[in-house]
């Protein structure tokens, strides 16, 4: 019996049926990222230790059934501090990346609808963006001291001229939109203009763009904190925990390796999902692929 030809132009149906191989990155990707923020939500339930409980009798244990992890220098079960770690993190992470995101946003559509506003406030985002998040977090700290507020403006000032960036060319595109230019035209109000026209226009890029920021706000608070400019030392977070053991490293790797991995599985899968995301909004890389 001769077999059925698959027209031309088309992928084979077993082709089509199959999962793409690059495809499973991003699905691991999700996933991890999915265990990761139900580890953030239920963490007091998932380990019966305290993450701030000093016994020091428990010194620098290696891991156990009791212990997971092991023990800090302090005696703290390691375990139960990488899991509210998470959730400090992860916290820290999205606060940053949402205010990032509305910030950069308003300040972007002033300066893509407002030719004279553009000028005066991307000179703003320039200068902005030559300062180290380190430097400012530095300086915010002798100032201020460490505290949740303090790394939040060191993680959010950096970030948000990107956003702004961003958003503004997409509104130079959309100005020379005839749809743009007919309400204009029409005497449309400008708030009008910007949140039916211009705003719905900015959300595919915006969502590309806060993965990426989420991925860096994690990554930076935890640099901070290692460096300790960052949270106080006694909020558990993957930095404050690794910088609490690297003294004890040759002695007790698994200090840094186990808090260490979990931050890096988590901002590779933001990334993962964020490239997932860019190659789905823009038809250009899609294809190429």
């Amino acid at each position: 019996m001769q077999k059925v030809q698959d027209l031309p132009g088309k992928a084979p149906a077993a082709a089509r049926s199959r999962p793409r191989s690059r495809d499973w990155p991003v699905r691991v990707a999700c996933a991890f990222l999915v265990f990761i923020l139900i580890v953030a939500v239920v963490g007091p339930f998932l380990t019966s230790g305290d993450p701030l409980h000093i016994n020091a009798a428990n010194r620098i244990k290696p891991p156990s059934a009791e212990h997971l992890f092991g023990t800090d220098a302090m005696g703290r079960d390691v375990f139960a501090r990488v899991i509210y770690g998470a959730r400090t993190s992860i916290i820290v992470g999205f606060v940053a990346a949402l205010a990032s995101l509305l910030l950069g946003l308003a300040v972007g559509l002033l300066a893509g609808y407002f030719p004279l506003a553009d000028a005066t406030i991307m000179r703003v985002m320039d200068g902005i963006m030559s300062i180290p998040s380190i430097v400012l977090a530095v300086a915010l700290v002798a100032i201020t001291g460490a505290n949740l507020g303090t790394v939040l403006i060191a993680i959010i000032v950096p970030e948000f001229p990107r956003v702004v960036r961003l958003v503004r060319g997409v509104i130079l595109s959309l100005r020379s939109e005839p749809y743009v230019e007919a309400a204009i035209s029409l005497a449309t109000p400008t708030w009008r203009i910007l949140f039916r026209h211009m705003l719905p226009n900015t959300l595919a890029p915006l969502i590309v763009q806060g993965s990426f920021v989420l991925a860096s706000a994690i990554l930076t608070e935890a640099a901070l904190s290692f460096l300790g400019v960052g949270l106080p030392p006694e909020i558990p977070s993957w930095g404050n925990i690794m910088a609490e053991g690297r003294t004890y490293f040759q002695l007790r790797p698994g200090l840094i390796f186990f808090p260490g991995i979990f931050l890096a599985l988590t901002v590779l899968s933001i990334n993962l999902i964020g490239d997932a995301l860019r190659d789905r909004f823009d038809p250009k890389l899609e294809k190429r692929h």
